[in-house]
């Protein structure tokens, strides 16, 4: 919209991960081809589109019809919008969607990124090396090329990896980032870390090294001390005699001092008195004194000067103012005047008046005053009160004069008081001066005493202070002592230590280097490579760096980014203990790419959980709520563990894997949300998967780490699950120990750690810091006592080794055989085992173990009750087939283990090649055992094996023909072979007998129960389900296990009408039913029956999910039965792993052989089935002959290509039917229509399934046989030895089967017992192949003799090449030829198909040996090619331009050199050979057409009327010199279930073991079809090889004295080619 309507450049980028359905690409298709995409857009939008472009259209010049507005928005689109598509090339995807989708490669322009040339990875790396300042410049240019080199090497381990074990890995450039990225981070953070270790280890001995130096400083400093001390010691002794002297002179005049001071105080006490007195007198005075200067006070300038100016005052006033002038008198001198007049004379200066008044000497008035002033008191008038009425000045001189006068006569009455006081104060101030004398003399005495107990006091604090610096001196001394002597050791280590990391420093970049490698690549491959990639590839490419990159001598990559305690942390949180599980959580720790855990037995995710714990989200892809809750994760920055992802995650993810941050690195998007992005967030990603393929894009986004469980880590661990069971004390003591001694690693650190910590933090003065000493010392005590322990536990922990070693041959077993179990699924990928239940079968074996007290005997019967426990439990969940090749492979295993036998020798028996084109000397061995015997003969250990077969060939026929030759003994020396060499040439001798041979090589290896074949009751089998252990029944044709389930719930009481037995039957739309009743039964305990999972394969995963969900907190009774039928081939396998590897597996296979069949044929009917028809008789013989053909027309399959060209699904339904068929027939026809009857079964009823002619052929021929009127009669032989029963009830023919039925043997099918030779070879060749294909696939592993998967396939490729020969030259062949005749043209047409074969062989190997060479891009085709030449398999780009053949590489390239020398002779001089072989020709119907068409042209008679006749000869090829005049002879033919007999010239019964007995040569002629004469001739198929079906050729009518039925049922045919 964008782009068109607004005219913006836009691009819509499109990768691999956004394509979830390929239907996306039909739309991306149209829009490149087109540049639209029909009916994007609703009507509405369309109309809004052209309305927006309409004026843009009509400023353009044209129409604003809607076709140009459309068109004109279209071409807009097309040239603005940019589509870029990033699609990866792995894989088939990109082929394919080219080939759909032909837009991709026609409409754009292809830009192939190839990975990155050397010179691309070195400048990248240099680049951003340049800016890593602890990266030395010099050594830039070697760490760019060490990288690019780790880069390229990881490519050729994974192709390797791929070849060997079909595991895939990937690198991309984005790795190649990742890995410098990773560098540059390791190195910066690892040079700071090791600077500030050396820094604190450095600053640690710096402190010891000053400590210790003080030491001396410390020494010399006490012994002035101790001087001084002395010195101040003797000092303070003499002022103590002073001062005590002075103190005995002071207290005696203390004393002194004390009685004056007490003599004062009586006096003191005694004036105080007196004053007291004087006091009280004084105080009664007082009132007057205070009247008269109250009375003064009212007199003032004014009333004076009043009272002045009175001329004639009242007689009152004028005795006042007398009275006054009385007081006033000087010196007693009264004066004569009293006057008025001197009155006022007196009062003339008021101021000097009142001053008088108040002033007055009140306390010593004249005795003459006193007697003159008398007679004026006496006065009644002389009163205030009166006098005031006359004046107010005078009433205040009169209370004046009164109260002074009263105030003088008590004066007088206290002044003796007084003066007796004055004395007694007197005395007490002589005594008080005394006293304060004596007391300053005193004081004197004490001030000086005072001084001499300060100078003592000085004296003693001095020396107190000298004592305590000695003291502190000597404590500091020892504290040093301590410190240094303590701290010895760490002293020596700290300098080790630093010396170790100054040279760490100069080492790190290289060690770095090489650990940055190692996480960033190793984490997919498995241990041996992980070993390979550093010791072989990097460490030597290191080495040889110019200039040199310093590293470590013998380096370990963990030791840099982990150490002991962290590895102990992580035991004790549940991560395995071997090698791998520390290297897989090193790299998980520190990759910088989200890690993918590949973790099929779940260890990796269980330690994931307890590491993390309640912090770890686990979120599930595909659960509701799994984005939201992924999301608030993203924002708070929590540890997401994605769990159970398939080999592809939701586009959705895309971002969040990549870490494309927006904003500035604040937030990323998922979906069409923005969401905050937290730093501390942290994703781990986890697959169940055990070999997952991970497209590039995903790889380069994460570090995938293989957390598979490896043999050695397994049987550690069951190692302890054994001892745990037998020895709960050693093993309790040993997790103790284990425990301890890892929080003892940890605590050790910590303590180091703490040490150094308080050294650097202590101040300048370490030596005064005594608490920092004494805690240093507990530290070290506490490692000291930690290092005992850890010694101590050192011996217990070694002598629990030994006890626990014991039983180390029992874990060993346990563990090969569950990596035994895990490569079962190559055979069929429906057998799939997990470790938890492995554990479960693992721990009742040991519970049910035969108890012994001598360990050795016990340990015996562990290995042998686990050993067979494993075996049981396998067993019932594998079909027959199989059972054989697993208890092989577990035999082979074992006996390798205990190297019972060697891997060479093992190796030659699977592969057992044989010497092509020999001729067997003895009549008892045909050419391919004489093969096998040459090529056992070129071994050491069996030399001369040929020659004495041939020089004693009586003893070895005896047991060549032997009815169990496997049982007998070898002649002479032969039987000193160990029974592997035996089986070796056992399967020289009688390849059909080596499904016995091999039974009894395991019987007598492991015992006899190995190969009884005893079936698990059902029962039993359900003792071990639980709700997270459902039962999965593998489906067989015929097989109905509900019965089993329905007769145990009936027993248990579950049961549809109880209502708690739940049985769905899928199909379409049943799946919810299904989901519902598993909902109720885990919520009630009831059992759900699940049939036919595999009919609903896109809700397999739902159904997974459910499983695991009700694992657990369901009801304790809950169950779950399923059933699916086995996928025809492994690409078709759907159902997930989950499901089968938490299941109990069963098959349930039908019976096998004639007996079993027929009885659970006539298992279908009952009594009253034999009663229903009106013709009782008929209707029962012909029922049991029915049943007799239904059992034949089963069990013939099992002949393979001689029982039946084709497999065809014949069931019960065909036979239920034909018998309603039978009985409708009988009851409406008076006779029995056998004509009908076998038309209508061979025809319809069973005909139907068939779709071969010559099965038909057979099948009717059985009907003609078994379905006649003598059946009736009772007279018809149904087999050799087995005639028709007589007419009985149901039960008595259930008995004749028991009683009349002959022993199992081809007889029963008609066939000759050559033919169940020729199914036990074929089914000994399949057990041997896929026993090869199991061992596993690096040679090199097999012994150190044997070469190379590389160098073989090198070595074969030289050696084809070198044989194949020039291509025919067409052109100058044809010149040659002046008549093309048919054979001519025959001839031709090989020559150009083999030259389309050889021509194809060698571009293809030599393509693959450029690409061996390392100059080619291996390719799946060159993969394919390369496995199938290692395999000696003819591979599949050959078989599509070559002729059908069962042979082997080496046999099969044999034969093609000797048809191309036969074809090179003919086309010499195309002249036809005397015998031609048939064989040789890649279309040998041309050459047999061609023979018709020579003879047509000859007589000139019509094509289409023409047939072949065959003549046998009783001649060899080597007896024709020229060819016939008619037709041509033909030699190379053999014959299958019968042979021909030369001297009687018809067909015969096959001798004993003689397979495919070769025809003589035959005379092929041309004759019309008018003179065919079909009398007592079988007409014999001829097929190319013993597959027959689709490699039919023609009839060839051969003669027979019996009929032609006895052939047709003996599968006779001929063959061109075995």
């Amino acid at each position: 919209m964008k782009s068109g309507l607004k005219n913006v450049g836009i691009m819509f980028l499109m990768t691999d991960a956004q394509v979830a359905n390929e239907h996306f690409l039909v739309l991306i298709n149209d829009m490149l081809a087109s540049g639209e995409i029909p009916d994007l857009f609703p009507d509405d939008e369309v109309e809004n589109i052209i309305a927006g472009v309409r004026n843009e259209v009509k400023g353009s010049g044209q129409l604003d019809t809607r076709e140009n507005c459309w068109k004109f928005f279209i071409e807009r689109v097309r040239r603005q919008l940019k589509v870029v598509l990033c699609f990866s090339p792995v894989g088939s995807a990109l082929r394919v969607r080219a080939r759909k989708f032909p837009s991709i490669i026609n409409c754009t322009a292809i830009n192939w990124f190839h990975e990155w040339p050397q010179e691309a990875l070195m400048s990248v790396s240099i680049r951003f090396l340049e800016e890593l300042e602890p990266l030395p410049e010099p050594l830039r240019d070697s760490v760019a090329r060490f990288m690019a080199y780790v880069h390229t090497s990881v490519n050729q381990a994974s192709r390797q990896y791929l070849q060997s074990d079909r595991r895939y890995n990937y690198t991309t450039p984005k790795s190649f980032l990742e890995q410098i990225s990773l560098y540059s981070r390791l190195l910066t953070t690892k040079n700071a870390e090791l600077a500030a270790k050396v820094a604190r280890l450095e600053n640690g001995l710096d402190k010891l090294r000053s400590t210790a130096a003080q030491v001396d400083d410390l020494k010399a400093k006490l012994a002035v001390q101790e001087v001084e001390l002395k010195q101040k010691n003797e000092a303070a002794d003499v002022l103590i005699e002073i001062v005590g002297v002075e103190t005995e002179k002071v207290s005696r005049e203390k004393a002194v001092a004390d009685e004056e001071e007490s003599r004062v105080a009586e006096i003191a006490k005694e004036v105080a008195k007196k004053q007291s007195d004087c006091e009280e007198d004084l105080v009664k005075a007082e009132p007057a004194l205070v009247a008269a200067q109250e009375a003064l006070d009212t007199l003032n300038k004014a009333n004076l000067t009043e009272l002045k100016s009175f001329g004639s005052p009242p007689g009152a006033v004028t005795n006042v103012t007398s009275a006054v002038m009385v007081l006033l008198a000087p010196n007693g001198k009264i004066p004569k005047d009293r006057s008025w007049k001197t009155a006022k004379i007196m009062m003339a200066k008021v101021d000097a008046f009142l001053d008088a008044l108040i002033n007055y000497d009140k306390e010593n008035i004249h005795p003459e005053i006193m007697k003159a002033i008398q007679p004026y008191l006496k006065d009644s008038e002389f009163e205030p009160e009166f006098v005031r009425s006359k004046s107010g000045a005078a009433a205040g001189l009169c209370a004046w004069v009164i109260n002074i006068i009263k105030f003088y006569e008590v004066y007088c009455d206290v002044e003796p008081k007084r003066r007796a006081l004055a004395a007694a104060n007197a005395e007490l101030a002589a005594a008080q001066d005394k006293l304060t004398v004596i007391k300053r003399k005193v004081a004197s005495l004490e001030e000086q005493l005072a001084t001499l107990t300060a100078d003592f006091e000085r004296a003693t604090a001095e020396k107190l202070h000298c004592q305590e610096q000695a003291d502190a001196t000597t404590r500091t001394i020892q504290l040093a002592n301590r410190l240094v002597g303590g701290l010895a050791a760490e002293k020596v280590r700290w300098a080790e230590a630093v010396a170790n990391f100054m040279q760490q420093g100069t080492t790190l970049p290289g060690d770095v280097l090489l650990v940055t490698a190692f996480i960033s690549y190793v984490g997919c491959f498995t241990k041996q490579y992980r070993l390979d990639l550093v010791n072989k590839m990097w460490l030597p490419f290191q080495r040889v760096l110019e200039p040199a990159v310093p590293t470590t001598e013998g380096l370990d990559p963990l030791t840099l980014l982990t150490d002991d305690a962290q590895v102990a942390r992580w035991n004790n949180e549940g991560l395995p203990s071997d090698r791998m599980s520390t290297e897989n959580a090193t790299i998980l720790s520190n990759s910088d790419r989200w890690p993918l855990m590949i973790d099929p037995q779940l260890q990796g995710v269980k330690w994931i959980k307890q590491k993390y714990g309640d912090l770890l989200q686990v979120v599930r892809l595909g659960q509701r709520g799994a984005m939201e809750n992924l999301e608030l994760c993203v924002t708070r920055g929590a540890t997401v563990l994605i769990e159970n992802i398939g080999e592809s995650v939701d586009p959705v993810l895309d971002p969040l894997l990549g870490r494309n941050l927006i904003k500035k690195g604040k937030a990323i998007k998922m979906g069409d949300k923005e969401v905050e992005y937290n730093d501390a967030f942290r994703l781990i990603l986890h697959t169940k998967l055990a070999n997952p393929h991970y497209k590039p894009e995903m790889q380069a986004q994460t570090t995938l780490i293989n957390f598979t469980v490896t043999r050695d880590g397994l049987e550690d661990q069951l190692l302890a699950e054994v001892v745990k069971a037998e020895r709960p004390d050693l093993e309790e003591l040993k997790a103790d120990l284990t425990k301890q001694q890892n929080d003892f690693k940890i605590m050790l650190k910590t303590l180091e750690d703490d040490l150094l910590s308080r050294l650097s933090s202590a101040g300048g003065n370490i030596l005064g810091d005594s608490a920092l000493v004494e805690n240093l010392e507990t530290t070290k005590r506490t490692a000291a006592e930690i290092e005992q322990k850890v010694a101590e536990a050192k011996i217990t922990s070694a002598k629990i080794d030994e006890a626990r070693e014991h039983y180390r041959p029992a874990a060993a077993r346990a563990s090969l055989l569950y990596f035994i179990l895990n490569e079962l699924n190559t055979i069929n990928p429906i057998y799939q085992f997990s470790l938890k239940a492995f554990s479960v079968v693992f721990q009742n074996a040991i519970d049910k173990a035969v108890p012994s007290d001598v360990v050795e005997t016990r340990v015996l019967n562990l290995i042998d009750c686990i050993t067979y426990f494993v075996f049981m439990y396998t067993s019932r969940g594998l079909f027959e087939c199989d059972k054989l090749i697993f208890a092989s492979q577990m035999t082979f295993q074992i006996l390798l283990a205990s190297e019972e036998i060697q891997p060479p020798e093992l190796d030659f028996l699977l592969r057992f090649p044989i010497t092509p084109h020999v001729t067997s000397p003895v009549d008892f061995l045909s050419n391919s055992s004489w093969g096998g015997v040459r090529s056992l003969s070129s071994k050491d250990e069996f030399r001369n094996f040929d020659r004495d077969i041939e020089t004693s060939p009586k003893r070895w026929k005896k047991l060549v023909e032997s009815e169990c030759p496997e049982r007998e003994k070898f002649p002479q020396e032969w039987k000193n072979k160990t029974p592997l060499q035996r089986l070796c040439m056992m399967r020289a001798l009688r390849p059909d007998r080596m499904m016995y041979a091999v039974a009894a090589f395991i019987e007598e290896k492991l015992g006899s129960k190995y190969v009884e074949g005893r079936a698990v009751e059902f029962a039993r089998s359900f003792e071990e389900t639980s709700p997270s252990t459902p039962i999965f029944f593998i489906l067989s044709p015929g097989v109905n296990p509900l019965k089993d389930v329905e007769s145990l719930g009936r027993k248990l009481g579950y049961t549809l009408n109880n209502g708690n037995f739940h049985n769905v039957s899928l199909g379409q739309g049943q799946e919810v039913v299904a989901e519902e009743a598993m909902d109720i039964a885990a919520g009630k305990g009831h059992w759900v029956v699940l049939q036919n999972i595999h009919l609903v394969k896109k809700w397999l995963p739902a159904l997974e999910k459910k499983l695991e969900a009700y694992a657990e907190g369901s009801h304790p009774n809950y169950r779950v039965f399923m059933s699916a039928e086995p996928a025809a081939s492994a690409a078709a396998h759907i159902i997930p792993q989950g499901i089968l590897e938490s299941s109990i597996k069963i098959t349930n296979e039908p019976p096998t052989g004639m007996q079993a069949n027929l009885h659970k044929a006539l298992d279908n009917f009952t009594q009253e089935t034999l009663e229903m028809c009106t013709k009782e008789a008929e209707f029962k013989a012909i029922l049991f002959s029915l049943c007799y053909f239904h059992a034949v027309v089963a069990e013939r399959r099992k002949f393979g290509p001689q029982g039946w060209n084709r497999v065809y699904p014949f069931n019960v339904g065909d036979l239920n039917i034909s018998v309603s068929v039978l009985y409708n027939y009988l009851e409406a026809n008076s006779k029995v229509p056998w004509e009908d009857l076998r038309y209508l079964f061979g025809e319809i009823m069973y005909g139907g399934h068939i779709t071969d002619d010559w099965d038909r052929r057979l099948c009717i021929t059985y009907l003609e046989e078994l379905m006649q009127a003598d059946l009736v009669d009772g007279e018809l032989m149904l087999a050799p030895n087995f005639p028709a029963p007589p007419n009985t009830d149901y039960q008595g023919y259930h008995n004749y089967i028991d009683e009349a039925m002959p022993p199992e043997s081809p007889y029963l099918y008609g066939l000759h017992p050559n033919a169940e030779i020729g199914f036990l070879t074929t089914t000994s060749e399949k057990l041997f192949r896929t026993v090869f294909e199991m061992q596993p696939r690096d040679a090199a592993a097999a012994g150190g003799a044997t070469v190379t998967r590389e160098d073989k396939v090198k070595q074969l490729i030289d050696e084809m090449l070198e044989k194949l020969p020039e291509e025919f030259n067409m052109p100058e062949i044809m010149s040659k030829v002046e008549e093309r005749t048919p054979y001519v043209i025959v001839a031709f047409q090989e020559c150009e198909r083999i030259n389309t074969l050889t021509g194809e062989m060698k571009r293809s190997l030599r393509e693959l040996d450029l690409g061996l060479k390392g100059e080619l891009t291996i390719t799946s085709d060159m993969e394919e090619l390369e496995s199938a030449l290692f395999l000696d398999q003819v591979p599949a780009t050959w078989t599509a331009r070559a002729y059908p053949s069962l042979l082997g590489l080496s046999a099969w390239f044999a034969d093609l050199l000797l048809r191309l020398r036969e074809l090179e002779t003919w086309a010499t001089d195309f002249v036809l050979p005397p015998s031609v072989w048939l064989a040789g020709f890649f279309n040998p119907q041309s050459f047999l057409t061609a023979i018709m068409q020579s003879t047509a042209r000859k007589n000139e008679l019509p094509l289409d009327k023409m047939c072949l006749q065959c003549d046998v000869t009783k001649k060899n090829k080597e007896e024709f010199t020229m060819a016939p005049r008619d037709g041509a002879y033909v030699h190379g033919l053999l014959m299958e279930g019968a042979r021909w007999d030369v001297a009687t010239g018809v067909i015969a019964d096959s001798r004993l073991k003689e397979l495919f007995p070769s025809m003589p040569v035959i005379n092929i002629r041309a004759i019309t079809q008018d003179k065919q004469d079909p009398r007592n001739m079988y007409e014999c198929p001829v097929y190319k090889t013993r597959t027959r079906g689709p490699t039919y050729v023609w009839t060839f009518n051969l003669k027979s004295k019996d009929k032609p039925a006895k052939w047709t049922l003996a599968g006779v045919a001929l063959l061109l080619q075995i």
